[in-house]
């Protein structure tokens, strides 16, 4: 006798669908609300409030914890996209409409662009690794966490203990060690990931780097 499996009737798969859009449809305001918020922070005059708008690790920590509580990689991609893509355009809306600076078309679309492949990909493989034991996982992870290093201010304090002449962000550089922790210690659900991940983090920053600096300043996008 054939198995008839019982459909889900229509009215609660329309209720489904509207559940899972309705995640991502928020995430967008507060993506707006960031990105207003980031510009704001630029303009404000203050080095430490301009810093966590412009250096990658209060972003890194957004889009990890989004993937961290996604239900899957699906949706941590679409979530995580959703929340970057409405940050830009409020970042750059507010710039053109609010304060009046110059329409810059093509670097929007970049990071539009940027919003549904790289952090979607990002989302993606965070989502995965958090879920997961091992050392793929742990490396997953550290290359997220050393993303939040890159470019950042904890470099130019070993750029200056080496006595090259930087301007030293102390907030900064504390805000992307406790970032790195938590993407490394506190998101995966397994010990071993969590080892792993610690035990790659500074290879896998250097990897962050060079990828970083192949994606954004090779392209000249910043």
């Amino acid at each position: 006798m054939t198995e008839v499996r019982e459909q889900e009737p229509a009215p609660a798969r329309t209720a489904s669908r509207s559940r899972g859009l309705r995640r991502p449809a928020g995430l967008a305001v507060l993506g707006a609300l960031a990105g207003v918020a980031a510009k704001a922070a630029d303009e404000s005059g203050w080095q430490w409030a301009g810093d966590l708008g412009t250096y990658p690790a209060a972003w890194v920590l957004v889009v990890a914890l989004i993937s961290r509580f996604a239900p899957g990689v699906g949706a941590a991609a679409l979530r995580a996209a959703a929340f970057f893509a409405a940050m830009t355009a409020a970042y750059y809306g507010w710039a053109v409409f609010v304060l009046g600076f110059g329409y810059e078309p093509q670097l929007i679309l970049a990071w539009l662009a940027l919003s549904a492949t790289a952090v979607a990909v990002f989302a993606m493989g965070t989502c995965w690794a958090t879920r997961r034991p091992g050392p793929a996982a742990g490396a997953v992870l550290a290359l997220a966490a050393g993303t939040a290093l890159a470019n950042g201010a904890l470099r130019g304090v070993w750029l200056e203990r080496t006595g090259s002449d930087v301007v030293l962000h102390p907030v900064q550089a504390a805000v992307e060690i406790v970032v790195a922790l938590v993407v490394v210690l506190v998101l995966p659900r397994h010990r071993s990931t969590r080892l792993w991940a610690l035990g790659l983090l500074l290879p896998m920053a250097w990897l962050a780097q060079e990828l970083l600096n192949r994606l954004l300043h090779d392209t000249g996008i910043i």
